[in-house]
């Protein structure tokens, strides 16, 4: 009796464990099909998993409207989502007060700081003070390079940056019917590594023309932060008087930069001239719609401030903050922290690389517009509104 009790016993434990085991099974599947349809690896924005607060550390509004119009909204919406607590500040250009703001994260307790810094000097610094204080950090948007290196970097694929506006400006360039073209170079700030990186891109395909003949660098200016005081188009000025106002094209780093060298054209009766951008932001779409620019490079900030706060809360619930989820495709391979340069996967800080997009006068419509990251009630204003696109549009 006691042995058919004993066998018995025996045989609902061992269907019990059955039972577990395809739970268990059917559990590892729902969540193995869990997250978006693009990346790999767990999705981290549930409410919860996160259980310190983030820091959002912004560097200006000067060099770019995008930090406070556009990042700051996305990073407190998608921490807001996921019911976590967390702080956005901005420097306003003064790398004391970003250091000041990163130390008051610090003491707050701030698990995790999200950092695009003014420049690689003082964002190493602040890289190097937050880890050692246990404090782990994304670096945004630019890549600082002299430190120990953030846990992640999100940003662009910024060489394809520079290779984008070359793209488009190459064969606007070579149809100018001009002996010779002049074109200049008006690289970012030196103190941004990203500067380098974007040069990197279009560089390759000017000095390809240098060293056939076909094209001249009439210029090569690095323009300090970014013109964030008009220095672009001081540059851009002497640029025109050393050339004799032989220029014949631009290559802008970014829609600020692209702004000033309009002005300087314009003041020295030049122009338009084939000129790139960067940012796709409201005035270099409508410099575009003018005819004053050729392209910007819309990179939209909705993707990279995305990934970078899922790989955020990533780091904060204690997960790799390079395997997250996102329905914006990227890339994870590497960057090295002694110099700035990309790298294979699997070598330097993990690099979260998005893919950008060049925009032109053809495709505002299904880029920006359509995105919703433009309207065109915000495009559409004061002269812009009497072109073609204004009133098919409006």
């Amino acid at each position: 009796m006691r042995r058919r009790e004993s066998a018995s016993r025996r045989g609902k434990s061992g269907l019990l464990l059955v039972f577990a085991l395809i739970i268990a099974a059917l559990a590892l599947v729902a969540a193995g099909c869990g997250g978006g349809d693009e990346g790999t690896g767990t999705d981290t924005t549930a409410a919860g998993a996160c259980d310190g607060s983030i820091w959002v550390l912004l560097p200006d509004t000067a060099s770019s409207p995008r930090w406070e119009s556009d990042d700051r909204r996305y990073f407190e919406q998608a921490f807001t989502d996921a019911g976590v607590e967390h702080t956005v500040v901005n420097a306003e250009g003064e790398a004391t007060t970003q250091q000041s703001q990163a130390e008051q994260a610090i003491n707050a307790g701030a698990k995790v700081i999200v950092l695009t810094s003014l420049d690689t000097g003082s964002g190493a610094a602040i890289i190097d003070q937050a880890k050692e204080a246990g404090v782990q950090v994304i670096e945004y948007d630019r890549f600082n390079t002299g430190s120990s290196g953030g846990a992640a970097y999100v940003s662009f694929d910024n060489v394809a940056v520079g290779a984008k506006m070359a793209e488009v400006l190459e064969p606007v360039i070579d149809g100018l019917g001009v002996d010779t073209p002049q074109v200049v170079q008006l690289n970012g700030g030196e103190e941004d590594n990203n500067a380098f990186l974007f040069k990197d891109g279009y560089a390759a395909t000017v000095q390809k023309h240098v060293d056939d003949g076909s094209w001249a660098l009439a210029a090569d200016n690095f323009v300090p932060g970014w013109g964030a005081n008009g220095e672009g188009q001081t540059i851009m000025e002497q640029v025109l008087t050393d050339a004799n106002n032989k220029v014949d094209a631009v290559f802008a780093a970014n829609d600020n930069l692209a702004q000033q060298a309009i002005n300087a054209l314009e003041a020295a009766g030049i122009g338009p001239v084939p000129l790139s951008g960067q940012d796709a932001s409201a005035t270099g779409i409508q410099n575009i719609l003018l005819g004053n620019q050729t392209m910007t490079v819309y990179k939209p900030i909705q993707a990279e401030a995305d990934v970078a706060a899922k790989a955020a809360l990533a780091l904060c619930a204690g997960e790799d903050p390079s395997t997250v989820t996102s329905d914006f495709e990227y890339a994870t391979i590497g960057i090295n922290a002694a110099d700035g340069k990309p790298a294979e996967a699997g070598t330097g800080v993990p690099y979260l690389a998005l893919t950008p997009t060049g925009v032109t006068v053809d495709n505002i419509a299904d880029t920006v517009i359509a995105d919703g990251f433009r309207t065109v009630e915000e495009v559409c204003t004061g002269d812009t509104a009497q072109t073609d696109f204004c009133k098919e549009n409006s």
